[in-house]
């Protein structure tokens, strides 16, 4: 089996230091195409917009997306006995990617499930290593490099970066989802060691990073809570709608009960039991429930106050 939506999330909040609660945010594209950027440190990410709201927004995120698969060569695996990592170079490549486009962007949980499963495998077997500064190459900066690796899991050896195994190297993939890759022609050094002019820039412009990504995930938290109070808004008025529906019903039952009971009384019938049980079952309230005053309003437990 693949991984869990809830490791999978883990992972990649991370990875890209984003504060992502459900897959199918991914559906944007963004996501995919920066670790696509944490493998080969080449995707333009400036042309990668995370801070959309239209599918046309999305299907631009998922040309840069094609490029990169397009120009590393990462090409759908036809051969079903074939279901592995492993870079399998085909002499004719097929000129059709497979990038299931129009569902990704849907933004459905099961597709990209599927699809961000099978991305954390390619990531798994062709991450190089290092760290990588993900608020950084958001805002078009270099990626930061380090022999040392960070405590997910990555690791270098002898200067040369070795990618973690997958997790669950023996789960079952989609096969509309499986493809091969070649690593790029230029392994990328982990022992680079930075110039003090250089680390002084890039650590000043991370903390521009981490406070600017601070400020988005704020009001990506704003923007969610002021959501959820809108939807028990809407869900208290329907409430409210229904229960003025049926106290209605109720108030003419009891006004047809009591003239049938006067009317009764009055042409000297006894037997009334009947409507002396309706009137009962009306009248009837529970344990710690009070009736309130005629004339007195029930005060709302919320105010339309939004942040």
């Amino acid at each position: 089996m693949g991984e869990s939506r809830t490791e999978l999330l883990a992972w990649l909040n991370d990875l890209l230091q984003l504060n992502y609660t459900k897959v199918e945010q991914v559906g944007t594209g963004a996501a995919y195409c920066q670790i696509m950027d944490s493998v080969f440190n080449d995707v333009g990410m400036t042309k990668v917009k995370f801070d959309t709201k239209h599918e046309y927004e999305y299907v631009a995120n998922y040309k840069v997306l094609q490029h990169t698969f397009d120009k590393h060569k990462i090409d759908k695996v036809n051969n079903a006995n074939k279901m592995k990592f492993k870079c399998m170079v085909d002499t004719k490549p097929s000129k059709k990617k497979i990038i299931p486009v129009d569902k990704l962007i849907k933004c459905k949980f099961q597709d990209n499930l599927e699809f961000l499963q099978w991305v954390k495998r390619f990531w798994d077997q062709n991450f190089p290593g290092g760290e990588y500064d993900a608020p950084l190459r958001r805002k078009g900066g270099g990626a930061i490099t380090n022999t040392s690796a960070r405590t997910t899991g990555r690791s270098t050896v002898g200067g040369a970066s070795v990618a973690r195994k997958a997790v669950n190297s023996s789960g079952k993939l989609s096969p509309n989802y499986l493809f091969c890759s070649i690593k790029p022609s230029t392994a990328r050094s982990a022992n680079r060691t930075p110039t003090s002019a250089s680390t002084g820039g890039r650590l000043s412009s991370a903390k521009s990073a981490n406070s600017a990504a601070l400020d988005n995930q704020s009001a990506a938290v704003i923007s969610e809570m002021n959501k959820q109070i809108t939807e028990l808004k809407v869900t208290v008025d329907g409430l409210e709608k229904e229960r003025d529906f049926y106290f209605g019903k109720l108030r003419e039952i009891e006004i047809m009960v009591q003239e049938q009971l006067d009317l009764a009384e009055a042409n000297g019938q006894q037997d009334l039991s009947c409507f002396r049980d309706i009137q009962a079952v009306l009248y009837q309230t529970e344990e710690g429930f009070e009736v309130p005053p005629e004339g007195e309003e029930v005060q709302d437990d919320y105010d339309d106050e939004t942040f």
